[in-house]
């Protein structure tokens, strides 16, 4: 079986300049990166509040995987990345309100910072589309 490759952008200037995409979808399997709490403008979104900050990434990552064709009803796992583990619990009461019914897999685990350290988490996810023929 043969599937194609969608590339999904959401306009970042660094995808082209690093190589990268938001996500990717190859038949049914859609990856989505690591997503930071940024604006349409690049600006960070809730300095200093990991809800507000996840909750922006899955904002982010909902739009991603519409773009493949899919959903948020979708997605299999999450990881939670963060520069400071004792936030995990805002963390996830904020990926609650956008998982709690798929009820996917999850990784929750620390990093010493990110490219940009006004960030406090990144999310990755991964979908698959059920009902993909």
């Amino acid at each position: 079986m043969s599937y194609t490759r969608q590339l999904i952008s959401n306009g970042n200037p660094m995808e082209e300049i690093v190589g990268f995409s938001r996500a990717v979808r190859v038949g049914p399997y859609i990856s989505v990166g690591g997503t930071a709490p940024v604006d349409a403008a690049g600006k960070t979104v809730g300095p200093g509040d990991v809800f507000a900050q996840t909750t922006r990434c899955f904002e982010i990552i909902r739009s991603a995987l519409e773009q493949a064709g899919s959903g948020l009803h979708d997605i299999v796992r999450t990881r939670v990345i963060l520069t400071d583990i004792d936030n995990w619990k805002q963390a996830i009461e904020a990926r609650k309100g956008f998982c709690r019914d798929v009820r996917p897999v999850d990784t929750i685990m620390a990093i010493n910072r990110f490219v940009n350290p006004e960030w406090l988490v990144e999310i990755e996810v991964d979908a698959v589309v059920a009902d993909h023929v």
